[in-house]
């Protein structure tokens, strides 16, 4: 594209010859002018491509005179391009206006610019030139190619040539034909026409995408449409170089295919076989052509699939062959388990034509052996207990080594197939593993040992015990990524095995205390089985305090309290309860009995059995004893001080007055 200040240029200077040639037309066209004259009416010097027609007397080789607007003759000249926007093809067509067309031209190559002037420039680049412009695009491998690869004198036909008004025609972008050949070598030497692009694209020469083979007179179907190319077309004899792809014979099957059966079949192939595979007897059609069925041995099952050339080898089919028995054809995979049966170990016993597996031996003919399946081993699959066994066979100055599944089992008892989940636990004499003891086949759990069988061991199960699951017992004690099983032989019976202690040893000196069999008492000595929460066991007159009067009465969690606002004993630390009142009752007297430095002694005046009355001795113990009518007096009579300590009211016993005034007031009358 020109640049605007170039096309103002242009415009400029045809308006000037506009004027010019008016001029003329008055003054006489056969004026003759000098040379400055002719410098002042020309806008300028043509190119070098058009120096022929320079001065001004060949202005209208270039210029249309008349009509008020500047009019250009350049189709006119080029003719090529003329053609070119006539027939709607190439770049021309795409950026010309057909209303406009030689005005156009001057859009993009100006003229009167000096001789030196380039009248073709490529806006942005010739490198950056938008090619689908020109209505081919350059794909795949065109994409990288320089442009005189494809634009020179060597691809431009001779018709083309003609019309090219460039002398130089490796200079010249126009003439080339879209047809590949014009670049490339027919590589088919015209066997397959000229249009390429059927089967070729401009990625990869050598993948053949477009080509579909259906579409010709032999389609691939089959095992032929894995065939490689080259096995069907191959090179000519006189020239290896070319592949022939066409004049190939492919009438008959023997065109490309030897005849396996050496003429002993006068049918075409194809009336026995397809070209899905050549090996399958299942495209033998059977009944049209050759019938098995009436042959001394009928193809069923199994067998009707089986190739051709697995019976008869080296396809001879007059060859006799054998096959009374299974073992004519086939090894026998359980190497003569089965000899010594009544039939000789005929395969047919426990199998079909059908298939070897599944095999016909089931439950019902399982149970005729020494091993009949019940409960759970009904379920079993074979393989489970009929293992694959390895063995060695010298044949020869070789060994062979053979895998064959077992079948004759001698030995049947559970620990032969099971794994001993309980690890020698029970594999002493008295038990020998001997998994029946406790479990059967109708199921591993739950187990058949019950209580009664419990109370005959080495810990009887009573109380709370009866009613425990096993496994609270029974269950692995093992730390983190061990496998140890659930312990049911334990060296050590005490409660501590299972429970643990809730005191954290407080009462364990009481515990090594032996007891009836002269064994520790360990928890027995206050708990029993029957319930953990009574201790019925434990007498409080053995400890340092004796529960006595009214402390009999008293709950347990009232002296022995839990900690943390706890509810239940489970945490209580029994030796911390306190023996002195004070450690249990608040002094309800505020401190008036405490000696210096120590709490007060309760007992001086109370005891166990009741708070009230108290046991306090007014005669022997106050100054003021009590005597005649004083002695029936209640407490408060005199005591009358009553304090507020602590938000509560406490009666002061000191000081009391001792004068009869101060009780009974000034009025009593004086004795004798």
């Amino acid at each position: 594209m020109l640049s605007a200040g170039i096309r103002a240029s242009v415009l400029v200077n045809f308006r000037r010859i506009r004027g010019v040639w008016l001029f003329l037309a008055v003054a006489g066209t056969g004026l003759l002018f000098s040379a400055p004259t002719r410098a002042q009416i020309s806008p300028g010097p043509l190119s070098r491509a058009h120096q022929a027609w320079n001065g001004p007397t060949q202005c209208t080789f270039c210029h249309r005179l008349g009509g008020g607007s500047e009019k250009f003759r350049c189709l006119e000249c080029h003719t090529e391009i003329a053609q070119r926007l006539a027939a709607h093809r190439g770049y021309h067509a795409a950026v010309v206006n057909p209303q406009a067309a030689e005005k156009d031209c001057a859009r993009c190559h100006s003229e009167h610019n000096g001789e030196n002037f380039q009248l073709i420039r490529w806006e942005p680049s010739l490198k950056g030139f938008d090619h689908s412009k020109t209505g081919y695009v350059l794909e795949g491998k065109h994409a990288g190619l320089a442009c005189q690869q494809c634009h020179n004198a060597t691809r431009i036909s001779p018709a083309e040539r003609a019309t090219i008004k460039m002398k130089d025609l490796n200079r010249s972008f126009l003439g080339l034909s879209r047809d590949c050949l014009t670049c490339h070598k027919d590589a088919h030497q015209g066997q397959l026409g000229k249009d390429c692009a059927r089967c070729h694209n401009f990625n990869d020469w050598k993948t053949v995408t477009g080509f579909n083979h259906s579409r010709t007179r032999f389609p691939l179907t089959g095992a032929h449409a894995r065939v490689p190319c080259q096995k069907c077309h191959k090179p000519e004899a006189d020239n290896p170089q070319l592949l022939r792809y066409a004049g190939i014979p492919f009438g008959r099957c023997t065109d490309c295919h030897a005849d396996p059966h050496h003429g002993a079949f006068k049918a075409a192939c194809e009336s026995c076989h397809s070209t899905v595979a050549w090996k399958q007897i299942s495209q033998i059609k059977i009944g049209t052509v050759f019938d098995h069925s009436r042959t001394k041995y009928p193809l069923l099952g199994k067998h009707a699939d089986v190739q051709c050339d697995a019976c008869h080898k080296g396809a001879d089919f007059n060859l006799p062959l054998a096959f009374n028995r299974c073992l004519d054809c086939h090894t026998d995979p359980h190497q003569g388990q089965f000899v010594a049966r009544r039939d000789g170990g005929d395969c047919a016993a426990c199998h079909t034509v059908d298939g070897f597996k599944p095999s016909t031996f089931g439950v019902r003919e399982h149970a005729a052996t020494t091993y009949p399946l019940e409960g759970k081993h009904l379920n079993v699959a074979c393989a489970k207990c009929h293992i694959p066994a390895v063995a060695t066979t010298v044949v020869g100055v070789s060994t062979v080594t053979v895998v064959s599944t077992v079948y004759k089992i001698k030995r049947t008892a559970c620990k032969d197939c099971h794994a001993d989940i309980h690890r020698g636990q029970f594999a002493g004499p008295s038990d020998d593993n001997r998994c029946e003891a406790c479990h059967t086949v109708h199921g591993f759990v739950p187990s058949t040992f019950t209580l009664a069988r419990h109370n005959s061991t080495r810990f009887p199960l009573t109380g709370g015990h009866v009613a425990t699951p096993c496994g609270e017992c029974h269950q692995a004690r093992k730390p983190p990524g061990s496998n140890l099983p659930a312990p049911y032989r334990f060296a050590n019976l005490t409660c501590q095995e299972c429970h643990a202690d809730p005191h954290h040893n407080e009462f364990a000196a009481r515990m090594q205390q032996p007891g009836p069999q002269g064994k520790p008492q360990g928890c027995e000595a206050c708990h029993s089985t029957v319930s953990w929460t009574e201790s019925l066991q434990f007498n409080h007159a053995t400890t340092a305090f004796p529960l006595l009067g009214a402390h009999r009465a008293v709950a347990c969690m009232s002296c022995h309290k839990p900690p943390n606002l706890e509810v239940t004993m489970k945490n209580v630390v029994f030796n911390s309860a306190p023996k002195a009142c004070h450690g249990c009752h608040e002094d309800p007297h505020a401190g008036q009995f405490a000696m210096a430095g120590s709490n007060p002694e309760c007992s001086s005046c109370h005891s166990v059995e009741r708070w009230k009355p108290s046991q306090f001795d007014h005669d022997t113990r106050a100054d003021f004893a009590l005597k005649g009518a004083h002695a029936n007096v209640l407490c408060t009579g005199c005591h009358k001080n009553v304090r507020i300590v602590e938000g509560k009211p406490v009666l002061f016993y000191k000081p009391t007055p001792k004068d009869c005034a101060a009780c009974h007031g000034p009025s009593v009358p004086k004795q004798g």
